[in-house]
């Protein structure tokens, strides 16, 4: 896998497993609004949604829900550095 360098000014991106077919993924959460994820070759064989290759891709909902409770928990910090821990309303 090649790391994406345009995160290095940060916090590392962090593992992280989806909770639904554990492919597993780089994340880094910089706001509620903004996610970073880099997929690899085995993370993109495992997930449930994402099908065959060559089609389009829309992203994972099972992900980015693994990502949000992941978020609410603490166990992927937001690196804005606003400190909030629930997302806006």
């Amino acid at each position: 896998m090649r790391l994406d360098n345009r995160l290095a000014d940060g916090p590392p991106m962090r593992p992280l497993a989806c909770e639904r077919c554990a492919a597993q993924v780089l994340v880094r959460k910089s706001s509620w609004q903004q996610t970073s994820v880099q997929w690899d070759g085995r993370a993109t064989a495992a997930c449930a949604e994402r099908g065959p290759s060559g089609g389009a891709f829309e992203g994972c909902g099972a992900l980015r829900d693994t990502i949000r409770e992941a978020a609410l928990r603490g166990a992927l910090p937001l690196t804005d550095g606003t400190g909030d821990v629930a997302p806006p309303p």
